[in-house]
């Protein structure tokens, strides 16, 4: 256990804001919705999974009829036909938040406890941070050897992808993604779904345990995503940038991984 600042600096999230909105004379330029920072102490042990879930351990969930759906593996192409995720190591995705509740309640069952769940939000910057406070736990950049990320360059006053960007999640094992703590992916490759539920502003308490209250209060919200993806910039795998979507929202781009609450000693 331990504590970290979560949240960043306004000017940190300046990129990401001027891409997206147009400020008038004295804005402030940068994303209200990572603030404020504020100190949290992790008073719950838990331990994450080192990767996000794959297929592998999803369809096995699928066989015991643990889980009642099947994820496409299929990512469009631009001009038609398909890219394929497929392989046994490929994070799982195309799953809403109640399918992935499903996953952990079969999970639980077969531990014969109720130990497994997703992350809080507080949890998974925690992790994602893995004892840095920089701008990614990598340091103040990050590369596309170390997170599945894409590159964009202005064309003409346009953005645009680079032509090199890979075009689907990478299989868990590959790229150089894992922060101190060993735990492999937290920037990039799939934003990952946490327990919690959006809110405009950090609710700014002060331990993880009255986040994981504050989530556990409600049953029906937006639920915060994580991470970054590969189709996303740098900018938003920073440990501090937030996203959210529905609970029944199935996206190519969106995956989970869990925790497991330890015994406290």
């Amino acid at each position: 256990m331990g504590s970290f600042v979560m949240g960043a600096p306004l000017e940190q999230s300046e990129a990401i804001y001027l891409l997206w909105n147009k400020p008038k004379p004295g804005e402030p330029l940068g994303m209200l919705t990572e603030g404020p920072e504020h100190k949290v102490i992790i008073d719950i042990p838990i331990a994450m999974g080192r990767n996000e879930v794959t297929r592998e351990e999803w369809l096995a969930c699928v066989a015991e009829n643990g889980c009642s759906h099947l994820p496409d593996p299929r990512i469009l192409k631009f001009g038609g036909g398909y890219y394929y995720a497929d392989d046994p190591r490929h994070p799982v995705f195309d799953v809403s938040y109640f399918d992935m509740l499903e996953y952990i309640t079969w999970l639980n069952r077969k531990a014969g406890a109720d130990v497994y769940r997703l992350p809080t939000e507080a949890e998974w910057e925690y992790a994602a941070r893995a004892g840095t406070n920089s701008k990614f736990a990598q340091g103040d950049s990050l590369t596309t050897d170390q997170a599945n990320v894409g590159v964009f360059r202005r064309i003409d006053g346009r953005s645009k992808a680079d032509p090199d960007n890979r075009k689907t999640p990478v299989i868990v094992d590959e790229l150089d993604a894992a922060n101190a703590w060993g735990l492999r992916h937290l920037a990039g490759n799939l934003r990952e779904r946490t327990m919690s539920c959006w809110s405009e502003r950090h609710l700014g308490l002060s331990k993880s345990s009255d986040y994981l209250a504050a989530a556990n209060e409600v049953d029906n919200c937006r639920r915060v995503a994580k991470g970054g993806t590969y189709q996303s910039s740098a900018e938003y795998a920073r440990p501090a940038n937030r996203g959210a979507g529905s609970e029944t929202y199935r996206s190519r781009r969106t995956g989970f991984r869990i925790v497991r609450e330890m015994l406290k000693e």
